[in-house]
């Protein structure tokens, strides 16, 4: 109980003042496969912070004492018990970090927001894929061979297949964190090659707008929704995992059908197999620390920053595409009078190109709440 000796630049607060150190003689115990787990009691209500284990890192320079780092340590928190889960030995403490937390009835109310949202998404994707199925079986020849020929469609099929499996695994992210690790793991990579999926449909719906409205001209592209696809989806399954393509109407039955390994999904895949760890339990924390909620997600920061630098990659690709028909739409205002109309169907493809997900980017400061329930709405109502 001597925090003044572990004291770092910026005079940061330690719970209760309690330091615990542990060592072994004889050498530096590091990157243990099993962590060491150590508790911290308290009987106090963490409001307002964010109770988080680290561990002092002594400084490389005479004038530099050191400073507190979170590195190799994992916090999970119990009623009144904060257990810091660590791969070496040194000294620990928690750390009080002041943060903007969520309140306990924040977290409910956004938690009922996007499940409510989910599910009327997930069951309107339902029933649009299921009526597509349906009126393929009843329209002329003629009109069911254009209709699959209109490339159009066949992307929005495509988004609407992917924000269905979105939907359902994010449903499922949070029931399944009550059951096996494994369990647990398998959902939080289903419902990160969703996400993947789905913004890569996204942006296949911008570049698809992008020929049609802005190169009208000299637009065909050999085997053009065959290289959506794999882009994607990926690779296309073996004959016999292929659906028959009645049952897949907004597909071209020249082409095989898309399987289930491709270009975002094989990323996901080769993490699942290779790194394991990196899928598991994830905590959303609230000012009152012991009623968080856990959910099936990802528990890596370098995954996690890769997904965001991929997000936002293809949310500027969407937000320019949408700018430049916004520019020709303008420009051509004065013709055949129907920028009205043009304009409103803009509007609408803000949300089919996604552009409504980087409301993710300003979760700081005065923007966090108005954000957080903005996004929740627009994104969980977006199918």
């Amino acid at each position: 109980r001597q925090p003044q000796l572990l004291q770092d630049a910026h005079n940061s607060s330690v719970l209760n003042n309690d330091v615990v150190g542990a060592f072994l003689q004889g050498g530096r115990v590091a990157r243990l496969r099993r962590p060491v787990e150590i508790q911290f009691w308290h009987n106090t209500v963490l409001d307002a912070s964010n109770a988080t284990c680290v561990f002092w890192k002594p400084g490389d320079g005479a004038g530099s004492a050191g400073s507190w780092s979170k590195e190799g340590c994992r916090t999970t928190h119990r009623e009144g018990t904060v257990i810091c889960h660590c791969d070496h030995l040194t000294y620990f403490a928690i750390l009080l970090l002041p943060v903007e937390a969520l309140s306990p009835a924040q977290l409910a109310s956004l938690t009922h927001i996007s499940t409510v949202g989910c599910s009327l998404s997930a069951a309107a994707t339902l029933c649009t894929l299921l009526l597509c199925c349906f009126s393929s079986t009843r329209c002329p020849p003629l009109s069911c061979r254009q209709r699959l020929r209109d490339n159009t469609t066949r992307i929005h099929m495509h988004l609407l297949t992917a924000l269905l499996l979105l939907n359902c695994s994010f449903l499922l992210s949070t029931p399944m964190a009550d059951g096996t690790e494994g369990l647990c793991r398998a959902t939080a990579a289903l419902l990160h090659a969703s996400l993947l999926c789905a913004l890569a449909w996204m942006a296949a719906e911008a570049f698809h707008l992008l020929l049609l409205l802005v190169k009208v001209y000299n637009i065909y592209i050999q085997h053009y929704l065959l290289k959506l696809c794999l882009f994607a989806w990926g690779e296309y399954a073996p004959a016999w995992l292929r659906l028959p393509t009645a049952w897949l109407p907004w597909h071209d039955p020249t082409q095989p059908v898309p399987g289930p390994a491709g270009l975002p999904t094989l990323a996901v895949v080769a993490v699942f197999a290779f790194k394991r760890d990196t899928y598991g339990y994830q905590t959303i924390n609230t000012s009152e620390c012991y009623r968080n909620m856990t959910m099936c997600w990802l528990t890596s920061l370098p995954a996690h920053y890769a997904t965001l630098c991929y997000a936002g990659l293809i949310l500027l690709f969407n937000t320019l595409v949408l700018g430049r028909v916004m520019m020709l739409l303008r420009r051509n205002r004065w013709q055949k009078g129907q920028a009205r109309k043009d304009w409103v169907t803009v509007l609408g493809l803000t949300c089919l190109l996604g552009t409504t997900w980087g409301l993710a980017f300003f979760s700081f400061g005065v923007f966090l709440m108005p954000q957080l329930y903005l996004f929740t709405i627009l994104n969980s109502l977006q199918g």
